[in-house]
């Protein structure tokens, strides 16, 4: 039931910033500032074999990753909304500059991994989030991977076909 109002939050902060963070403003936290000498807040996720470095400062929510928009680098729905949702559990869509590296796997795994490097990065910054993130499940890790193959076997789990004769 709340999708659809998460999914309009994130499309009206894209396509109008100055809407989309007034009303984000509003509504959202602001960042605290960061410690004395320190530029930024860094966190790493890690999904399948994917693996983001991501790092957070105070700012007005420009999100990139691998030197492109976020909305560039990743073209399907789901992996935009899943890069968000840290910011979003904590209240800060708009309160956070942040900028991800992000190697290895496909799509889906490297969003995977900028959600969590994210999530851990705003758990640094703001430890009140805590609970919020972590019943999201964005602070676990995904342990699951691929299976490795199987000598005598075609595969995973897959085997060669049996003949009796």
């Amino acid at each position: 039931m709340n999708e659809p109002q998460d999914h309009a939050a994130t499309t009206g902060a894209s396509e109008s910033s100055a809407e989309g963070t007034a009303s984000v403003q509003k509504h959202g936290l602001t960042a605290p500032p960061l410690p004395p000498g320190t530029k930024y807040i860094w966190g790493t996720g890690r999904r399948k074999q994917a693996v983001a470095r991501v790092r957070i400062r105070p700012g007005s929510g420009q999100f990139t990753i691998n030197k492109r928009p976020a909305n560039e680098y990743f073209t399907e729905e789901k992996d935009r909304i899943s890069i968000v949702s840290p910011l979003q559990a904590a209240n800060m869509l708009s309160s956070w500059d942040v900028w991800a590296q992000a190697d290895g796997g496909g799509f889906t795994g490297q969003a995977g991994a900028v959600t969590m490097g994210l999530a851990r990065a705003l758990f640094k910054a703001v430890p009140e989030s805590e609970s919020a993130l972590r019943s999201r499940g964005l602070l676990t890790r995904d342990s699951r991977m691929k299976e490795r193959k199987k000598y005598g076997q075609k595969g995973a789990r897959k085997r060669f076909q049996f003949s009796k004769r």
